[in-house]
């Protein structure tokens, strides 16, 4: 109770934001809970269709126990570090970061497999049940996402105002921790589950498809179950961290930056800049919820066109309710509250460019991916060079969406604009999220279809359903990469603003005269800190990969063996070892994740420490230098790496699907072999390296703002 009726602590405008927030998570996760009931009394169907479906929970409880597992142990570690050096506050926003990011993609993940297996038995009933049941099983994740985002921002916040209503700088800074708790969570679900999916798919199709000449999701493959489990462990565990983790950073980030760059006006009683992002995300949050009841198909069937009609009725509901809250919130504002709301829209705008965008280069509807289909008619090598110009080319377009968007709304109310444009974007992650999640368990239902005996009439709708399952997924993806970028942006900006105010600070304790840098590009310093951040997503995209190919390797090498040593399969006379290929993927994504997950929290580390003992006694500040420039080159160079790995891996997998649709010679032709290794090569770019270059940037610029006293 103490919580709630301390809030008079916060002026009038602040408490009834924090209020709505409140609610408003609530709300969504009040209907995240009604979804799941709906869901949880649909008819599993056939006692076969449930034991391929509890194959496949067991498969992916046993993973996240082994990874939280893992994480737990690291997370512990780092907490008794943070608390030791960084303090009690920001150690207890970093463990409930972790403990909610790891709760959304658990809980999404459990509904997930769940609805899988409903929704192939939906299927039997027609496409518009099938498609209303993945779509609720999809929109328990997203509202999750939003709802436990900010819950745990707003409660956390309010907990310190409450318990330190004469600290309020100490408490915006202690968000930091609950972001940095977040990310780590979220760099190692998107390895660790990127690495399961990936290995497993790859291994699955390069000796299912293309040597035995099998169907996708044959009973007889024995990484079948694996494959399918990697799905909810990467596409839906993975994405719910990854966004669950945006969502939070972006919000703290806007709330650090609204206190940095006006501190006089807080520290007076104005709370309005720190408190926007959160009514922001209570008014998003029942814009989502209004949007999922539109997603309804119509007489043109059009599947796509039915999940779109949910996401722009979410984007004009949240229109024009920012344009109220907006007047409600903000006072005594540099800029007219009008420049404010403009920001607003575009965000709203920007993710309605991601989804257009990213949708014509990986819909099987637009050029580039029958660009990647024709060159496979030529053979494996064209199909990889076609790939790989496209997943290039895909970079162009929204990267200068991007830069339009910041150009803009520093225009119409500088840096704290960029801040609100970023927020608008990712307060619509509860019906993006609903459109990722659902194309795993449109995936695994028609793998329970194809494995159970289903009528074919069953599996021609799952597929309808999961061809546009891998357009959402990868525009997700793009839209994530795109509000990550504006994130990444922000954060840059409080590094610098917390910089300047403590180099301020320091001059003023011990009587020195040091000039706050400012990252000129012709100082080694800055330059040096470009090479090295530029470097690091290259350096990290490479790990991912390795890692998805020695996993790989050793699922290949299993199903060779089954095939060769259990001649009845082929036959279906013998029953493959599923779980084999789980538990050798399974110890090989924990293995492999470690190391490239560390790599962007060892890094700023290692500059400070540098710093502190070499550097700086050489020339003040030099190390604060480097990290500016780190931050710097990994934002720049790992956006393009994370755009063209998801976007031209995107392109890749529908390419396959275009072939195997009748095209260019069909399933079996030599175009379909080709296509086949492109989607493989395609496979660990969008869905393990890529998309964990976005929280990789984040936990870089995380680092570096825990880090800042250091650097001086």
């Amino acid at each position: 109770m103490q919580v709630f009726s301390s809030i008079i602590y916060l002026d009038m405008a602040a408490e009834q934001v924090i209020y709505m927030s409140i609610i408003a998570g609530i709300l969504a996760i009040i209907f995240g809970l009604l979804y799941s009931f709906w869901i949880f009394k649909l008819d599993t169907g056939s006692d076969k269709m449930m034991a391929i479906a509890s194959a496949i929970q067991d498969g992916a409880n046993a993973f996240l126990r082994r990874q939280y597992m893992t994480i737990g142990a690291v997370g512990l570690i780092l907490a008794v570090v943070i608390y030791f050096i960084l303090g009690a506050k920001i150690c207890a926003g970093f463990l409930i970061g972790a403990v909610l990011s790891g709760l959304t993609g658990f809980i999404g993940m459990m509904v997930s497999v769940n609805s899988n297996v409903r929704t192939a038995q939906a299927a039997s009933v027609g496409i518009h049940r099938a498609l209303d049941v993945a779509f609720r099983g999809g929109a328990v994740t997203g509202l999750l996402v939003v709802g436990l985002g900010l819950l745990g921002v707003t409660l956390f916040f309010n907990y310190l105002n409450v318990s330190y209503p004469t600290e309020i700088e100490d408490n915006v800074k202690a968000l930091i921790g609950l972001a940095f708790g977040s990310s780590l969570i979220s760099v190692f679900a998107r390895l660790g589950g990127g690495i399961f999916t990936k290995a497993a798919d790859v291994g699955a199709d390069l000796v299912g498809k293309v040597e035995a000449g099998i169907p996708e999701d044959d009973p007889r493959n024995p990484a079948v179950i694996a494959d399918n489990v990697g799905d909810n462990v990467g596409d839906c565990a993975g994405m719910a961290a990854d966004l669950f983790e945006t969502y939070t950073v972006t919000a703290t980030a806007v709330m650090l930056l609204g206190f940095l760059l006006y501190p006089d006006a807080v520290r007076a009683g104005n709370l309005s800049t720190i408190i926007y992002p959160l009514a922001m995300g209570a008014t998003a949050i029942v814009a989502s919820i209004i949007g999922n009841f539109f997603v309804k198909l119509g007489k043109s069937q059009n599947i796509m066109r039915a999940l779109y009609k949910g996401l722009v009725v979410s984007g004009l509901v949240a229109a024009v309710g920012f344009y109220y809250i907006t007047d409600l919130v903000l006072v005594d504002t540099e800029f007219p509250k009008i420049n404010y709301y403009y920001a607003a829209l575009i965000g709203l705008a920007l993710t309605g460019l991601f989804v257009i965008i990213t949708e014509y280069y990986t819909s099987t509807d637009f050029p580039p991916v029958k660009k990647i289909a024709k060159a496979s008619e030529s053979g494996h090598a064209t199909n990889i060079i076609a790939g790989l110009a496209i997943s290039m080319e895909s970079t162009a377009a929204p990267v200068l969406v991007i830069v339009l968007a910041m150009l803009s709304t520093y225009t119409l109310c500088g840096v704290y604009g960029v801040g609100v444009a970023a927020m608008s974007m990712l307060s619509m992650a509860g019906i993006i999220v609903a459109l990722d999640s659902y194309g795993p368990i449109t995936d695994n239902a028609g793998g329970i279809a194809e494995m159970s005996g289903m009528d074919p009439e069953i599996r021609k709708i799952t597929d309808a359903l999961d061809a546009v399952g891998n357009t959402t997924k990868a525009v997700t993806k793009g839209y994530a990469i795109g509000s990550a970028a504006l994130a990444a942006i922000v954060l840059f900006t409080c590094f610098k603003a917390d910089l300047f105010q403590a180099i301020i600070e320091h001059n003023e304790k011990f009587g020195t005269e040091l000039l706050p840098p400012q990252f000129d590009i012709s100082d080694p310093y800055v330059l040096s800190g470009l090479f090295i951040g530029g470097m690091i997503p290259f350096l990290f995209g490479a790990f991912a990969m390795q890692s998805v190919g020695k996993v790989a390797g050793k699922v290949v090498a299993e199903v060779r063996r089954q095939f060769a040593e259990i001649p009845g399969i082929m036959k279906f006379e013998a029953k493959p070892d599923y779980a084999r290929c789980v538990d050798i993927v399974t110890i090989g994504a924990i293995q492999e994740m470690v190391i490239p997950a560390l790599l962007p929290v060892l890094i700023p580390i290692l500059i400070a420490f540098i710093g502190v003992f070499y550097l700086n006694g050489y020339e003040p500040l030099s190390s604060a230098r480097i990290m500016g420039g780190v931050l710097v080159g990994s934002i720049v160079t790992g956006i393009f790496q994370a755009i063209s790995m998801t976007s031209g891996g995107g392109a890749w997998d529908n390419a396959k699907k275009y072939v195997e649709d009748g095209h260019c010679g069909g399933k079996g032709s030599e175009a379909h072999k080709a296509s086949v290794t492109g989607d493989t090569v395609g496979d660990p770019y969008k869905d393990t390296a890529g998309p964990a270059i976005n929280p990789m940037i984040k936990i870089l610029n995380i680092i570096a703002l825990l880090l800042v006293s250091y650097l001086i």
